[in-house]
Protein backbone atom coordinates (compact mmCIF):
# COMPACT_ATOMS: atom_id res chain seq x y z
CA UNK A 1 0.00 0.00 0.00
CA UNK A 2 2.00 2.96 -1.29
CA UNK A 3 1.24 6.69 -1.04
CA UNK A 4 -0.39 6.92 -4.48
CA UNK A 5 -2.79 4.07 -3.67
CA UNK A 6 -3.61 5.62 -0.29
CA UNK A 7 -4.56 8.87 -2.03
CA UNK A 8 -6.80 6.92 -4.43
CA UNK A 9 -8.47 5.15 -1.50
CA UNK A 10 -8.98 8.53 0.20
CA UNK A 11 -10.80 9.69 -2.96
CA UNK A 12 -13.12 6.69 -2.70
CA UNK A 13 -13.86 7.53 0.94
CA UNK A 14 -14.72 11.12 -0.06
CA UNK A 15 -17.42 9.87 -2.47
CA UNK A 16 -20.10 9.27 0.20
CA UNK A 17 -19.04 12.44 2.03
CA UNK A 18 -19.77 14.57 -1.05
CA UNK A 19 -23.11 12.85 -1.62
CA UNK A 20 -24.16 13.12 2.02
CA UNK A 21 -23.34 16.82 2.19
CA UNK A 22 -25.26 17.38 -1.04
CA UNK A 23 -28.31 15.34 -0.16
CA UNK A 24 -28.69 16.01 3.56
CA UNK A 25 -29.67 19.64 3.71
CA UNK A 26 -28.06 21.36 6.63
CA UNK A 27 -28.30 24.98 5.61
CA UNK A 28 -26.39 27.02 8.14
CA UNK A 29 -26.40 29.94 5.68
CA UNK A 30 -27.65 30.62 2.19
CA UNK A 31 -27.59 33.29 -0.45
CA UNK A 32 -30.33 33.87 -3.01
CA UNK A 33 -29.62 35.76 -6.22
CA UNK A 34 -32.15 36.05 -9.03
CA UNK A 35 -34.27 33.25 -7.55
CA UNK A 36 -31.28 30.87 -7.30
CA UNK A 37 -30.24 29.83 -3.81
CA UNK A 38 -26.82 28.51 -2.89
CA UNK A 39 -26.39 27.06 0.59
CA UNK A 40 -23.40 26.65 2.84
CA UNK A 41 -23.68 22.87 2.61
CA UNK A 42 -23.52 23.12 -1.20
CA UNK A 43 -20.38 25.24 -0.94
CA UNK A 44 -18.83 22.63 1.37
CA UNK A 45 -19.88 19.83 -1.00
CA UNK A 46 -18.29 21.70 -3.92
CA UNK A 47 -15.07 22.10 -1.93
CA UNK A 48 -14.97 18.40 -0.97
CA UNK A 49 -15.73 17.42 -4.59
CA UNK A 50 -12.90 19.60 -5.94
CA UNK A 51 -10.58 18.20 -3.26
CA UNK A 52 -11.49 14.63 -4.20
CA UNK A 53 -11.25 15.33 -7.94
CA UNK A 54 -7.84 16.97 -7.54
CA UNK A 55 -6.44 13.82 -5.94
CA UNK A 56 -6.85 12.08 -9.32
CA UNK A 57 -3.95 13.96 -10.86
CA UNK A 58 -1.96 13.85 -7.64
CA UNK A 59 -2.01 10.08 -7.19
CA UNK A 60 -1.02 9.51 -10.81
CA UNK A 61 1.80 12.05 -10.59
CA UNK A 62 3.17 10.48 -7.40
CA UNK A 63 2.90 6.96 -8.81
CA UNK A 64 4.84 7.89 -11.96
CA UNK A 65 7.37 10.19 -10.25
CA UNK A 66 8.26 7.70 -7.50
CA UNK A 67 7.84 4.64 -9.73
CA UNK A 68 5.01 3.35 -7.56
CA UNK A 69 2.75 2.22 -10.40
CA UNK A 70 1.01 -1.02 -9.39
CA UNK A 71 -1.68 -3.21 -10.90
CA UNK A 72 -3.83 -2.42 -7.86
CA UNK A 73 -3.45 1.31 -8.59
CA UNK A 74 -4.19 0.82 -12.29
CA UNK A 75 -7.44 -0.89 -11.32
CA UNK A 76 -8.41 1.36 -8.41
CA UNK A 77 -7.71 4.79 -9.92
CA UNK A 78 -10.26 4.68 -12.76
CA UNK A 79 -12.75 2.99 -10.44
CA UNK A 80 -12.40 5.84 -7.93
CA UNK A 81 -12.94 8.40 -10.70
CA UNK A 82 -16.09 6.70 -11.95
CA UNK A 83 -17.49 6.33 -8.43
CA UNK A 84 -16.93 10.03 -7.71
CA UNK A 85 -18.37 11.30 -10.98
CA UNK A 86 -21.34 8.90 -10.89
CA UNK A 87 -22.19 9.71 -7.26
CA UNK A 88 -22.20 13.46 -7.90
CA UNK A 89 -24.21 13.10 -11.12
CA UNK A 90 -26.84 10.99 -9.34
CA UNK A 91 -26.91 13.44 -6.42
CA UNK A 92 -27.44 16.34 -8.84
CA UNK A 93 -30.33 14.46 -10.46
CA UNK A 94 -31.84 13.94 -7.01
CA UNK A 95 -31.43 17.68 -6.31
CA UNK A 96 -33.19 18.39 -9.64
CA UNK A 97 -30.22 20.35 -10.95
CA UNK A 98 -29.34 17.86 -13.66
CA UNK A 99 -31.64 16.10 -16.13
CA UNK A 100 -31.50 12.32 -15.67
CA UNK A 101 -30.68 11.80 -19.37
CA UNK A 102 -27.40 13.70 -18.89
CA UNK A 103 -26.36 11.42 -16.03
CA UNK A 104 -27.33 8.36 -18.09
CA UNK A 105 -25.27 9.51 -21.10
CA UNK A 106 -22.19 10.29 -19.02
CA UNK A 107 -22.32 7.18 -16.85
CA UNK A 108 -22.96 5.02 -19.94
CA UNK A 109 -19.90 6.49 -21.63
CA UNK A 110 -17.80 5.76 -18.54
CA UNK A 111 -18.91 2.11 -18.48
CA UNK A 112 -18.43 1.72 -22.25
CA UNK A 113 -14.87 3.06 -22.14
CA UNK A 114 -14.12 0.90 -19.10
CA UNK A 115 -15.38 -2.12 -21.04
CA UNK A 116 -13.16 -1.18 -23.98
CA UNK A 117 -10.17 -0.89 -21.66
CA UNK A 118 -10.91 -4.32 -20.16
CA UNK A 119 -11.08 -5.87 -23.63
CA UNK A 120 -7.83 -4.12 -24.56
CA UNK A 121 -6.15 -5.29 -21.35
CA UNK A 122 -7.15 -8.87 -22.15
CA UNK A 123 -5.35 -8.41 -25.48
CA UNK A 124 -2.28 -6.98 -23.71
CA UNK A 125 -2.98 -3.40 -24.84
CA UNK A 126 -3.03 -0.46 -22.45
CA UNK A 127 -5.27 2.43 -23.50
CA UNK A 128 -3.91 5.67 -22.09
CA UNK A 129 -6.09 8.69 -21.43
CA UNK A 130 -6.30 10.90 -24.50
CA UNK A 131 -6.19 14.70 -24.53
CA UNK A 132 -9.90 14.78 -25.28
CA UNK A 133 -10.51 12.54 -22.24
CA UNK A 134 -8.47 14.87 -20.04
CA UNK A 135 -10.47 17.83 -21.36
CA UNK A 136 -13.63 15.83 -20.62
CA UNK A 137 -12.56 15.37 -17.01
CA UNK A 138 -11.84 19.08 -16.52
CA UNK A 139 -15.14 20.04 -18.19
CA UNK A 140 -17.07 17.59 -16.02
CA UNK A 141 -15.53 18.94 -12.83
CA UNK A 142 -16.23 22.58 -13.76
CA UNK A 143 -19.80 21.80 -14.84
CA UNK A 144 -20.58 19.76 -11.74
CA UNK A 145 -19.17 22.41 -9.41
CA UNK A 146 -21.25 25.07 -11.18
CA UNK A 147 -24.34 22.89 -10.78
CA UNK A 148 -23.59 22.07 -7.14
CA UNK A 149 -23.33 25.75 -6.21
CA UNK A 150 -26.34 26.61 -8.38
CA UNK A 151 -24.56 28.89 -10.86
CA UNK A 152 -23.03 31.04 -8.10
CA UNK A 153 -21.65 33.76 -8.63
CA UNK A 154 -22.80 33.93 -12.27
CA UNK A 155 -26.43 34.26 -11.18
CA UNK A 156 -25.60 37.84 -10.14
CA UNK A 157 -25.15 38.71 -13.80
CA UNK A 158 -27.92 36.46 -15.07
CA UNK A 159 -25.30 34.49 -17.03
CA UNK A 160 -26.26 30.78 -17.40
CA UNK A 161 -22.72 29.47 -16.88
CA UNK A 162 -23.86 26.21 -15.23
CA UNK A 163 -26.23 25.39 -18.12
CA UNK A 164 -23.62 26.18 -20.75
CA UNK A 165 -21.08 23.99 -18.97
CA UNK A 166 -23.67 21.22 -18.64
CA UNK A 167 -24.15 21.02 -22.42
CA UNK A 168 -20.43 21.41 -23.09
CA UNK A 169 -19.82 18.56 -20.63
CA UNK A 170 -22.25 16.31 -22.52
CA UNK A 171 -20.76 17.12 -25.93
CA UNK A 172 -17.14 16.62 -24.85
CA UNK A 173 -18.02 13.44 -22.94
CA UNK A 174 -19.69 11.93 -26.02
CA UNK A 175 -16.87 13.08 -28.32
CA UNK A 176 -14.23 11.60 -26.00
CA UNK A 177 -16.11 8.29 -25.89
CA UNK A 178 -16.35 8.17 -29.66
CA UNK A 179 -12.66 9.11 -29.86
CA UNK A 180 -11.69 6.12 -27.68
CA UNK A 181 -13.69 3.70 -29.80
CA UNK A 182 -12.49 5.17 -33.11
CA UNK A 183 -8.81 5.09 -32.13
CA UNK A 184 -9.12 1.57 -30.75
CA UNK A 185 -11.43 0.00 -33.32
CA UNK A 186 -8.79 -2.62 -34.15
CA UNK A 187 -9.15 -4.02 -30.62
CA UNK A 188 -12.88 -4.52 -31.15
CA UNK A 189 -12.26 -6.24 -34.50
CA UNK A 190 -9.62 -8.57 -33.03
CA UNK A 191 -12.04 -9.87 -30.42
CA UNK A 192 -14.94 -10.51 -32.86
Amino acid sequence: MNLANRITIARIFLVPVVSLVLLIHYDFWSITINHQTTTGSEMIAAFVFVLAASTDGLDGYIARKRQLVTNFGKFLDPLADKLLISAVLISLVQMQRLPAWVAIVIISREFAVTGLRLVAAAEGVVIAASRVAKLKTVTQIIAMVALIINNFPFSWFGFPFANLMLYLMVVITVVSGLDYFWKNKRIIRVTD
